[in-house]
This record gives structure tokens, C-alpha cells and sequence, in this order.
């Protein structure tokens, strides 16, 4: 991938409490997507059209069964573990009758962290997923969907604060201080690159 200048990209987060403050205190513009599918769609799609940007940089948390607690991933592909139309006889995670029916793939951009495969759904996950994915969460579905179709770059990085099981809730809330620096030096490392 090439190098963007960051007047290209646009910061998309979930929550303020992933990034702590450490953005605004230096006066970086971050927007603030709100939790789940439907915000992330609507926010993702008024960044864009807003802005005119070239890229999505997506930051936030997980939870991973796969991937140890504290370690940091860039996601390569994402699907959608919540949507299940099996009784019709479609497979699990595809949307039938769209142009995006399943995975999205994109490039990846940092060459030193491990690839996983991200599941999106609007359920806080505190047990295995029934589709098969590294991280869980509950946004960049619904952003990967949305840069695929209007034809913008992203780059999406999870730190996993969670193992995604019965303390998943309390893990979370704990490793927030932790996530919100290792994302930021995320973001000063994508523009260094």
C-alpha cells in the first residue's frame, strides 16, 4: 500500500473511552462511531461523503479466543457472525441477494502484526462464535461493507482486551487504559510507515 497523507484518512473508533483522551489532548480529529452495525454504517458513510478521504483507519477493541489478551491485530478479512438466514438454507454469515453477500478482504498495511479474521455482530460476545473468526466485535463489518462500496481504502487494527468468555465484560472495561495506547502508537506508526 502506499503511503497516505493524513489529510487522505479518517480515523473511525467506536467509543471515546478506546482512545482515552490521547487524540483530543493532541487535537486529532478522531470520529466517534457509536457501538454496533448500524452506527458504524451510518457514521462510516457520512465520514466519507463529508470528507472526500481515501481511507478508513479503524481502531478499536476485541475480544479473541484465538489471540492472547494484550497483543494487537490487523484484520484482513471480516464477516458478519450474526447473520444467519440457515433456515432458508443459506450459510451462516452471508447475506443473500446483495453484491457484498459474505467475507471482505482487504490489504493489509502493517507487515509486523498477525492477521486475523474479524467477526461482526451486534452482541457483546462472551462465548465461542458459531461462525469461525479470530477476533469478535461489533463495527468494522459494517465499515469494511461500507469503504467496499464506495470505493475507499481501509486499514482496521483490534487490541484484544478480552478472551471473549464469562469475564469478558470485566476484562474489557480493565484493559481500556492499555488499548488506547497501544492504538495510538498505532496511528503514529501507520503515518510513519
Amino acid at each position: 500500500m502506499q503511503h497516505l497523507n493524513p489529510q487522505d484518512v479518517q480515523i473511525i473508533v467506536a467509543l471515546p473511552m478506546e482512545t482515552q483522551g490521547l487524540f483530543s489532548a493532541l487535537n486529532i480529529p478522531v470520529n466517534y462511531c457509536g457501538i454496533g452495525k448500524i452506527n458504524a454504517t451510518f457514521k462510516t458513510a457520512e465520514v466519507i461523503l463529508k470528507t472526500g478521504c481515501r481511507h478508513i483507519l479503524n481502531l478499536g477493541t476485541a475480544g479473541s479466543h484465538r489471540f492472547p489478551t494484550h497483543s494487537t491485530v490487523e484484520c484482513q478479512s471480516f464477516i458478519q457472525r450474526d447473520m444467519d438466514l440457515s433456515p432458508l438454507g443459506f450459510p451462516l454469515g452471508e447475506t443473500p441477494m446483495d453484491e457484498i453477500q459474505g467475507r471482505i478482504e482487504v490489504p493489509t498495511f502493517f507487515s509486523n502484526l498477525p492477521k486475523a479474521v474479524c467477526g461482526t455482530g451486534d452482541r457483546f460476545e462472551v462465548g465461542p462464535p458459531q461462525l469461525d473468526c479470530d477476533v469478535v466485535e461489533m463495527e468494522a463489518y459494517a465499515i469494511a461493507k461500507v469503504c467496499r462500496k464506495l470505493g475507499v481504502g481501509l486499514t482496521s487494527v483490534k487490541y484484544i482486551t478480552d478472551g471473549s468468555d464469562d469475564q469478558a465484560h470485566q476484562d474489557w472495561f480493565e484493559n481500556l487504559k492499555p488499548a488506547s495506547k497501544k492504538l495510538f502508537a498505532i496511528y503514529e506508526e501507520f503515518f510513519r510507515v
